[in-house]
């Protein structure tokens, strides 16, 4: 008798972990997708990956033409390239700086943070910058699996106007990391 009460414990266990996830995921999903636009004083473009010919990969593209479409919108009128030095050697930072430049952006109107090797480290960056400048509100510009975790991040900081945008970009690579932001979140939310 204890052994079935274990084994379907464990069941009720297992299943309630799996809607957990589940409705988790679909919340993260949703949330990432539905962009929260407003006139802000500076968007973030959270960094990814560099190849290895000094370009930024297709999921950092579809990030900063997402941030470029929006500036050109009057959204904001100063952007944050925040990342690291990635495995390939390229300084992220530099790399989406020279793409939006490249793309008719004014260089002086867009800050490196050289520093932003994760989503909390960019969210400390991006507030002493701020606070540099006196401003207040903020746009943060990622893959919409991510933006839960990176307006968390934001708010935890202090941020009180955090907003949104997603990168209009989907890969196969998608289901890994949305999986992957599950324990991400509670990660950060612990942090």
């Amino acid at each position: 008798m204890k052994r079935k009460s274990l084994i379907k414990f464990g069941l009720l266990l297992l299943i309630g972990l799996l809607l957990w996830f589940t409705i988790h995921t679909i919340v993260i999903v949703t949330d990432g997708l539905h962009d929260e636009l407003a006139k802000v004083d500076i968007a973030v473009v959270l960094g990814n990956k560099v190849e290895l010919d000094g370009q930024p990969s297709n999921r950092l593209q579809a990030r900063l033409d997402k941030a470029r479409e929006l500036y050109e919108e009057g959204y904001f009128e100063h952007i944050v390239v925040s990342g690291g030095v990635g495995e390939e050697g390229f300084d992220e930072a530099k790399v989406m700086k020279e793409y939006l430049v490249n793309r008719g952006i004014p260089s002086e109107v867009i800050f490196e943070d050289s520093y932003g090797y994760n989503s909390y480290m960019t969210a400390e960056n991006t507030r002493a910058i701020m606070k540099d400048l006196n401003f207040e509100s903020v746009m943060v510009i990622s893959q919409y699996f991510h933006i839960s975790r990176t307006k968390l991040t934001f708010r935890k900081l202090g941020f009180e106007e955090v907003y949104s945008a997603h990168a209009e970009i989907f890969e196969v690579r998608d289901f890994y990391s949305i999986i992957r932001e599950f324990p991400a979140y509670y990660k950060y939310l612990f942090k």
